[in-house]
């Protein structure tokens, strides 16, 4: 197995521009670093203060942290916030060996948090980011306080045969100047995506230049997820592309321990977005009870 790359220069030259316009859209970063890892380098910003229970977000496919403009001002009132881009994906992380499995995924972001000092931590992921989250929840959570669950993809349910197809289908080069916007917009539940919002060209830019060499997201087994000692938050969109809304809810409150879960009927695979205000309202109100908790 190879390593991701941009499949031109010209593709990270159009990728940089995007990921550029999207970055001075963001509050200013406090600190920025790179941290080396076994599998590449792992690009993490620090917004908000410098003490707190510190928050770790993990982005959507091809998301990067261009994805959290309409969270990451909530977060970071309050919280030390660090973002990452997904190591293997497009952004500012450099991938330079193959990541083989989810073992692998695990100990690359579980060095991450360690090389930052990071203890107590409330990681959050949203779609594939909640499945890093999860991951780490499952195989290395020395370091975790809590785990917060965005409609996570391939963790609660599993994706269906038609979202595999029409995500390979939006990367083929040939179909993909009408197939990535149809289907951003399917899996956004048919809302037209607009083409002046920083994160959609983020994702485009991405999509479109980015050759990702990363195995398929393991669907975690009852006994993985029953292994979880954290408290988890899981917000489910009612009307998710992703999975089986409902079948995601039940497996999620049957099987894993400490899990606050809840199904959002209106809110697409979209949710981080679409339902922001929410989201982060239910996000700190969560992690605040967190740390009540462990302040008793």
């Amino acid at each position: 197995m190879s390593v991701g790359t941009f499949a031109s220069p010209r593709a990270r030259t159009e990728f940089d521009a995007a990921y550029e316009a999207g970055m001075r859209a963001l509050p200013a970063p406090a600190d920025t670093r790179d941290v080396p890892t076994d599998f590449g380098t792992v690009r993490v910003y620090r917004f908000g203060p410098a003490r707190g229970a510190p928050i770790v977000l993990l982005p959507g496919r091809s998301g990067t942290t261009v994805m959290w403009l309409p969270n990451l001002a909530a977060f970071a009132e309050h919280h030390p916030v660090y973002a990452l881009d997904l190591l293997g994906e497009p952004g500012r992380s450099e991938q330079t060996a193959p990541i083989r499995d989810a073992a692998d995924q695990a100990v690359w972001l579980g060095t991450v948090l360690a090389a930052l000092d990071l203890d107590g931590v409330h990681l959050v992921g949203v779609s594939i980011g909640g499945w890093h989250a999860c991951n780490l929840a499952v195989r290395v959570p020395d370091r975790l306080a809590s785990v917060s669950l965005v409609d996570p993809a391939n963790t609660l349910g599993r994706m269906p045969a038609k979202l595999v197809l029409r995500a390979a289908l939006a990367g083929l080069p040939l179909v993909s100047r009408w197939g990535r916007p149809a289907f951003l917009s399917w899996i956004a539940g048919g809302a037209t995506v607009p083409k002046d919002d920083p994160a959609t060209a983020v994702l485009d830019a991405g999509m479109r230049g980015y050759r990702m060499r990363l195995p398929v997201p393991e669907y975690f087994t009852d006994d993985q997820l029953r292994s979880i000692r954290v408290p988890v938050l899981a917000l489910i969109a009612g009307r998710s592309a992703i999975h089986h809304p409902e079948a995601a809810l039940t497996r999620a409150r049957t099987l894993i321990p400490h899990v606050h879960a809840e199904l959002w009927p209106t809110a697409t695979h979209a949710i981080s977005g679409s339902h922001a205000t929410e989201v982060n309202a239910a996000v700190l109100r969560f992690i605040t009870e967190v740390q009540e908790e462990v302040a008793r």
